[in-house]
């Protein structure tokens, strides 16, 4: 417990009219009996007060700590429950995914892009203290979500992501550059962008390289992932006859990539099945921890109706008092 507070303590300002009532009471007992005249009272001297007239004025105190409980109760008093210092992680991200039609080879399950924006899915639901970004690129890049907390809706956006909507081509550094335009000016004192991609740099108007050396004059680290088979892929195109396939050669610039990392201070990956894919994305997110120490205050307990029931009791008692070992007759 971290003590006791009000959400409404104006309400204890009224407890400053408990001090005449109290004064009322004690002047209205010592007025009750009505005076007589009598030549001598030294005979009563030695007589003694019952113990109903000691305890006559019992229930009127009651009702006052009744008063005083119900105008505290008025006033919402609420505990808060703990605080918790803690760290947790946080970080700006951007990811820069490659949507030209040779992402939609099958040598992953269902294929490159799905597969990609699955695990890309997961990712983002176990970063729940990071800004999140999403670039797409092919012969042009997009921003599909500028880096948000709100992954509802990067996951939206990401779902609604698909191949064939911007000009072809492989344009990884207008995609790179794309992404270091939308976290540049960002305060995060760490900063990563993962860069997705299953061909080579053929297309846009930034060189790859030059890029990277952006990205490292704002303290971006790039990791960089190269997703395709070893050889050739499966490719589907669609015939009179339906859906066919054909092998196409799978073309990634790992040189460029491993640059683009190695300049930037991350890594390159290459994954050639779903599996691999998976845990790339598992150790770039060991790897990219930001700690954030943070006061953490647990839910308020509301107590007020814990007075409400006190007050409640003390009226009850008063009333069985009142009209039973002490009732008045007068």
């Amino acid at each position: 417990m971290n003590g006791i507070s009000f959400s409404y303590p104006v309400f204890l300002w009224a407890l400053i009219a408990v001090v005449p009532l109290m004064v009322f009471v004690l002047r209205k007992d010592k007025h009750r009996f009505a005076p007589i005249k009598y030549s001598n009272t030294q005979q009563f001297s030695l007589s003694s007060k019952t113990w109903r007239v000691r305890l006559r004025n019992i229930p009127d105190y009651l009702r006052i700590v009744a008063i005083v409980l119900l105008l505290i109760a008025a006033a919402r008093p609420h505990f808060s429950l703990s605080k918790d210092d803690k760290s947790i992680e946080g970080i700006d991200i951007v990811m820069a995914l490659d949507v030209s039609p040779s992402m939609l080879a099958e040598d992953f399950k269902p294929n490159r892009l799905e597969s990609a924006k699955k695990v890309a899915a997961d990712f983002i639901a176990n970063r729940k203290n990071d800004e999140i970004g999403l670039i797409v690129f092919s012969g042009e890049a997009f921003t599909q979500c500028p880096p948000t907390i709100d992954h509802n809706v990067l996951l939206e956006l990401l779902k609604q992501t698909k191949s064939g909507e911007l000009q072809d081509g492989t344009a990884i550094g207008d995609g790179l550059t794309t992404a270091i335009n939308r976290m540049k000016d960002s305060k995060a004192k760490s900063k990563a962008i993962i860069l997705i991609t299953d061909g080579d740099n053929n297309a846009g108007q930034i060189d790859p390289m030059q890029a990277a050396g952006f990205a490292k004059q704002f303290g971006i680290r790039v990791y960089t992932i190269g997703i395709g088979t070893i050889g050739t892929a499966p490719f589907p195109v669609q015939t009179p006859f339906g859906k066919q396939y054909q092998q196409i050669e799978v073309k990634i610039d790992e040189p460029l990539l491993k640059s683009i990392a190695e300049t930037t201070g991350a890594k390159y990956f290459r994954s050639t099945k779903n599996a691999s894919l998976e845990q790339i994305f598992k150790d770039i997110d060991s790897m990219e921890k930001s700690i954030i120490n943070l006061s953490v205050y647990n839910q308020k307990q509301e107590v007020g109706f814990k007075f409400v029931l006190a007050a409640l009791i003390f009226l009850l008692v008063e009333i069985l008092l009142k009209y039973t070992v002490l009732k008045r007759n007068y």
